[in-house]
């Protein structure tokens, strides 16, 4: 039988430094000790935590809103890279388990950016790296989509973790696959959003969804959202008080820690800068279980089957590694040499010998 543990966690809830990706590590680094120093083992920190969340992207046109981009992508995080570095070693020397959203440079471009959750454990490994698969609405202008290589479930110090990043908490296929790898801490990491539509309340919104992944599969859910601090109303609104007033709107942040019965273990957060805290003991999953086990005995899978494609996507499948590719030798000029046009095993010239075989995909 695993070991079902019994711990504290912490959901964070805060605002970054505004594209400042030193600033913001600096202040991550501030928070994991003061939640390690409550005795924290489990800290979460909100989506894209570094440098901070395109809000451009709902106050400006796509035009007005480039500079920005250029912005954020300069402030955006290299994974694996020095950032990622001091978040392992801040881990390691507070002990915890620590999950936190970054803005992810992609390698192969430079328009590329990820919504990327990093999962790193106790002793500072890096567990995993989570892009959000689907962008939501107006963050398409920034946000590549990632791929279900990442959608998995990590051992940890404090049990078998899954992280899903804000509206993937309404994708009923991904938390499935999620809660079908044996998944009972689940990280649910939010920005604060007051910049929908007017009659949207972001606060119910996220409870709703985590009420609804912890009923369902029976688990503990820690949610975590980032705030709305004076810095980026300034930065994003100026003078256009249209805009300053849609940004100060009420009810678009809430953090906390729910129960396998959809309910919060604690008093959730609303709004306001800080840290919830509530003890998690896993054997509370397991009575709930008995009632309705979905990836257990509570569904029906020969009639039911979900296929995951976990493949990891590039931009390009080559047949052999490049890097393996010898280059072609000069066609020899003398009498005799030319074999371009012999038949046997060679022919096509004297270079098809020192190919490299195509490697079979994984």
């Amino acid at each position: 039988m695993q070991t079902l543990h019994r711990f504290t966690a912490a959901a964070v809830q805060a605002a970054p430094v505004y594209l400042d990706p030193v600033a913001t590590v600096d202040k991550a680094v501030a928070l994991i000790h003061e939640a390690a120093g409550h005795g924290a083992q489990l800290v979460v920190f909100p989506e894209v935590f570094v440098p901070g969340y395109p809000y451009w992207n709902w106050t400006m046109n796509p035009v007005q809103g480039s500079p920005w981009f250029e912005r954020l992508y300069r402030g955006a995080v290299d994974v694996p890279g020095p950032l990622v570095d001091t978040l392992r070693a801040a881990a390691r020397q507070a002990g915890v388990v620590l999950v936190i959203g970054v803005n992810e440079r992609g390698a192969q471009s430079l328009g590329v950016l990820y919504n990327t959750l990093l999962v790193i454990g106790s002793e500072g490994e890096l567990l995993g790296v989570h892009r959000k698969l689907v962008p939501t609405w107006a963050e398409k202008l920034t946000w590549t989509g990632g791929d279900a290589s990442s959608l998995r479930v990590h051992p940890s110090a404090v049990g078998p973790l899954g992280v899903l990043a804000c509206g993937e908490n309404t994708n009923t296929l991904a938390r499935f696959t999620l809660l079908a790898q044996g998944e009972l801490v689940h990280a649910a990491c939010y920005i604060a959003l007051p910049v929908g539509p007017e009659d949207y309340d972001m606060a119910e919104a996220i409870a709703l969804r985590t009420a609804a992944h912890c009923f369902e599969g029976k688990v503990f859910s820690v949610v975590a959202c980032s705030t709305v601090s004076p810095e980026i109303v300034d930065l994003i609104a100026g003078e256009d008080q249209q805009v300053r007033k849609q940004l100060a709107r009420p009810r678009s942040a809430l953090s906390g820690i729910f129960g396998p019965d959809g309910r919060p273990v604690t008093e959730p957060l609303v709004d306001e800068e800080g840290i919830v805290y509530a003890e998690i003991d896993l054997g509370r999953c397991i009575q709930p279980k008995q009632m309705h086990d979905i990836v257990g005995h509570y569904n029906r899978f020969d009639i039911f089957q979900l296929h995951v494609d976990n493949r990891p996507r590039g931009p390009v499948v080559f047949a052999a590694d490049p890097a393996m590719m010898r280059p072609e030798r000069p066609q020899s000029q003398g009498p005799n040499t030319d074999r371009s046009h012999t038949d046997g095993p060679h022919a096509g010239g004297p270079h098809m010998q020192d190919r490299t075989p195509p490697k079979e995909e994984s």
